[in-house]
């Protein structure tokens, strides 16, 4: 039953007991009785009309000094947003508290305990999945554009080619490319079509030969003794003999060669004609449309092994996700000082949202009060302490009663 009906209940009792009790004979023990529900009608009333007030009017009559709660309605959320900002919630007491937790460290755990579940791991990949499907590529391609052209603006290409070189024949990549093209070159010539193809050329060029006299003889004589297939026999045989005598790194060819390339590189390094139409040329083509396809194709890429690397890790539950992060929360373990650095700047962060938006606090709550009719704060208001103001109606109409018997004890 509700504390109202008791409450009601309660005055109803001590209506009745005080009508019976006029109609029973008079007696010391009947007067007792009448004085105590008198009295208790009288407290029950009294606190009924008490309790009401501060909701209504009783009984819908515009008494003075009634409807407290609705006639003092601004008064109140005032008192209440002040209460809030300056006593309940103040700055000083969310500041205090938020010095005295360790929110890094909190967050940290946390989290160690959601990425040590499989199924957090997997949501965690398909959320960075959706967001990877999502990427705006398109619009990255204008910001990569303009920060390459500009980087190779202001680039010194000079010193960068030269240092570029300097380092590379410090580290040997010179020996390096040149074995790599005579790798590949010996790869060429071991081919049975490049046998065919120098004996066809070296026949066409010994034929196109008008030498008269013994010379002339002595040519014709050796093109009618070789055909195209001894021709190309012979010349890829020496063609790579000649080749693998240069990877030999006594052979004197060879150090002519690696001299030479590195001559040509340093006089590249020292055009200046040169090394400006290079950078014009970088820089139209970062600007121009295939320079715009170019890293469009390759953002895709990209997006395309990242989804592919996400995708594997979903099925796999997350393994290198979980080891990735294990790594790093235990590097950072092992610095403190970095943790208690981060520690301060999170909670300076967070106080410093307290204190530029502590005011929306009170906002809110005038702004949600507003929002609402008399009749939902009444009832709002009757929902949340209505209960304990309806007992005090029910102790007003005992209270009442054990009164009113003992004034009429005194009175007999």
């Amino acid at each position: 039953m509700k504390s109202r009906y008791i409450a009601s209940l309660s005055l109803a009792v001590m209506a009745c007991g005080f009508i019976a009790t006029l109609f029973l004979p008079h007696t010391w023990w009947t007067e007792l009785l009448k004085g105590g529900f008198e009295a208790g009608l009288v407290g029950g009333i009294a606190d009924w009309f008490a309790v009401t007030a501060l909701f209504r009017h009783p009984l819908g009559i515009p008494i003075p000094h009634t409807s407290l709660l609705l006639r003092n309605k601004n008064r109140i959320v005032q008192s209440l947003v002040s209460a809030m900002e300056n006593e309940l919630l103040n700055k000083e007491s969310i500041e205090s508290k938020l010095q005295k937790w360790n929110l890094f460290r909190a967050a940290i755990n946390k989290l160690n305990v959601l990425m040590g579940r499989k199924s957090v791991r997997r949501t965690v990949a398909d959320v960075a999945i959706g967001l990877v499907t999502r990427l705006p590529l398109e619009r990255f391609v204008p910001l990569i554009r303009s920060g390459l052209a500009a980087f190779v603006r202001q680039l010194d290409l000079k010193q960068a080619a030269d240092s570029l070189v300097t380092r590379a024949l410090t580290d040997g990549y010179d020996a390096k490319a040149l074995d790599y093209v005579l790798g590949e070159a010996g790869g060429w010539a071991a081919r049975p079509e490049t046998q065919a193809l120098l004996g066809r050329i070296a026949s066409e060029k010994i034929n196109e030969v008008k030498l008269g006299g013994f010379m002339g003889f002595a040519i014709q004589a050796f093109a009618g003794f070789m055909d195209e297939e001894k021709l190309g026999s012979v010349l890829q045989n020496m063609l790579l003999s000649a080749l693998r005598d240069l990877q030999q790194e006594d052979n004197v060819h060879r150090e002519k060669l690696l001299r030479e390339l590195r001559v040509q590189l340093f006089q590249l390094v020292d055009d200046e004609t040169r090394l400006d139409r290079i950078k014009e040329w970088a820089i139209a083509l970062a600007e121009g449309e295939a320079g715009e396809r170019f890293l469009l194709e390759r953002l895709e890429d990209l997006r395309r092994l990242a989804l592919d690397m996400l995708e594997a890790e979903r099925s796999s539950g997350g393994r290198r996700l979980f080891a990735a992060y294990s790594a790093v929360v235990r590097h950072l373990s092992r610095d403190a000082d970095l943790i208690a650095a981060w520690e301060a700047r999170l909670t300076a962060y967070i106080i410093h949202l307290v204190e530029t938006n502590h005011y929306r606090i009170g906002q809110l709550v005038k702004e949600n009060v507003d929002q609402m009719d008399d009749a939902s704060l009444v009832r709002m208001l009757e929902e949340k302490v209505g209960k304990d103001l309806q007992w005090i109606r029910v102790n007003g109409a005992l209270c009442g009663f054990i009164v009113g018997i003992a004034l009429t004890l005194i009175q007999l």
